[in-house]
């Protein structure tokens, strides 16, 4: 069974897709961060460093399973001929991980799409010239502010992902702020990219927050202010991540990222 967390009836699994070296120094990608923070940062993370000093990264989804279904949050890398095959370790292994966890494709029924980077949508869509989802049954949630910006974002997503999905009538876009059929809620976190969207889960007094790219390394966690170069809107990227960085929660905040070692850290 993958790694979970349990808050109340939800049951959040963190699905492996795999894992590899950033595509350029970690040095260029934190251009501001200084030797003190990179050392901070190490201790809270090795896991982030390889063998050879690179920034080596996980790849991962997520599903929350209730009584009400099962969500999927992000798609992963995707098989050996999706989008992400220029730069990320393909062919993933969300097939692998999803069946561990005892979840079929079709029993997915909704998925949200953090944003249209080629490591967070590999299994939308598979079979190339034969696109079709990979989720049959499932809803797939974006914001139309993302769609608004795929040509800034990703212009080749359009007819790798939002074309199929559109031809199958599985697309549904949002407008900020969405609860979903499970309980959970999507909440608009932009910066990283324009229509960069987050999930909340809350049962009691624990608050689970997937953070799609909102947090790519630890260093962000000790110093949220830091600019990532990867970032569209660094200024807008920054107060999104503080927003969910402070949210008060009664009891434990925990963040689901898809991109540290552990896939959850407790705040």
């Amino acid at each position: 069974m993958p790694p979970s967390l349990q808050v109340g009836p939800y049951t959040v699994i963190a699905l492996a897709d795999g894992a590899g070296p950033f595509f350029s120094p970690r040095s260029e990608a934190f251009p501001d961060a200084t030797a003190e923070q990179w050392a901070a940062a190490d201790r809270l993370d090795p896991g982030a460093l390889d063998a050879d000093g690179r920034w080596r990264l996980q790849f991962r989804a997520f599903a929350i399973r209730s009584d009400r279904g099962v969500t999927l949050v992000d798609a992963g890398i995707g098989p050996a001929d999706s989008p992400a095959a220029s730069w990320a370790p393909v062919p993933g292994a969300l097939p692998a991980s999803l069946a561990a966890a005892g979840i079929e494709p079709s029993d997915v029924d909704t998925v949200v799409l953090t944003h249209l980077h080629t490591d967070h949508v590999g299994w939308a869509v598979v079979g190339g010239e034969q696109a079709r989802p990979f989720f049959p049954n499932a809803e797939y949630l974006l914001q139309q502010a993302e769609l608004d910006a795929i040509e800034e974002v990703n212009p080749q997503l359009r007819s790798a992902v939002i074309d199929p999905l559109r031809k199958t009538d599985q697309l549904r876009l949002l407008d900020g702020y969405s609860p979903l059929r499970g309980g959970e809620r999507v909440f608009a976190t932009p910066g990283h990219t324009p229509g960069h969207q987050s999930v909340l889960v809350e049962s009691g007094r624990d608050l689970v927050a997937v953070t799609g790219d909102l947090l790519v390394h630890a260093i962000q966690l000790l110093h949220p202010e830091l600019a990532y170069a990867h970032e569209m809107d660094v200024e807008q990227a920054r107060s999104s991540r503080e927003q969910v960085l402070r949210s008060r929660a009664a009891g434990t905040l925990y963040l689901a990222t898809p991109h540290l070692t552990e896939p959850f850290i407790a705040r």
